[in-house]
Parts: structure tokens; sequence; C-alpha cells
């Protein structure tokens, strides 16, 4: 079993940046897909991107955060990251981690929210 942790989250302005951390319990070298997702306030979660392949070989965004958000991983310190950059209130929800590697891991996500 793995367990995500995501990190990072906070309270932002409109237009700020932001980038979340999300560490794995074991190594994450052999997790092909990995990927985040956020729920916001009062909507179903939603997939906002994909990182497939463990040296990032390539990467598909939900057209709300393409150009903005960015998706990575150093396998050597278990770890994947989402930059998010000029970020909307619409942005703000709970963001979590997800790992396919087998089974669909979750952490228990990070609160981001961005307002004035």
């Amino acid at each position: 079993q793995v367990q995500l942790v995501e990190s990072g989250g906070g309270l932002v302005q409109p237009g700020g940046s932001l980038r979340l951390s999300c560490a794995a319990s074991r190594s994450i070298f052999n997790i092909y897909t990995m990927g985040w997702y956020r729920q916001i306030p009062g909507k179903q979660r939603e997939w906002v991107a994909t990182l497939t392949s463990g040296g990032g070989g390539s990467s598909n965004y939900a057209d709300s955060v393409k150009g903005r958000f960015t998706v990575s991983r150093d396998n050597a310190k278990n770890t994947m990251y989402l930059q998010m950059n000029s970020l909307k209130p619409e942005d703000t929800a709970v963001y979590y981690c997800n790992a396919r590697a087998g089974y669909n891991y979750w952490g228990k996500g990070t609160l981001v929210t961005v307002s004035s």
C-alpha cells in the first residue's frame, strides 16, 4: 500500500502561485501514472493533471488549468509536485494526490484558497 501526503496548500491572492507536494511512503519509481485531482466546494471531485512515466515524459491537463499548472515528480525524493501559477478564485479547492499502483491511492488532500 502507498500512503500519500499532500502539503503546500494555503491562502494566496488571485494571480499568485503555489506549489503543492505529494510525498509517498515508498518509492514511486515504478508507479507509472500519478496525478492531481481537486474538489471545488459544492462540486464533484474533478481531474486536474496526470503525469505518466517516471521521467516526466508525458503530462496531461484539464482545460481549466492548461498553461497555468505544471505537474512533475522527483523519484529520488518520492515526491510529486503541482506548480500552480496565475491562480484564480475558481481554483479554490481541496487538492488530492493520486497514484495508480494496482489500485487508486489517494492522499487526504490539501486546501488551496485563492482570494483577495
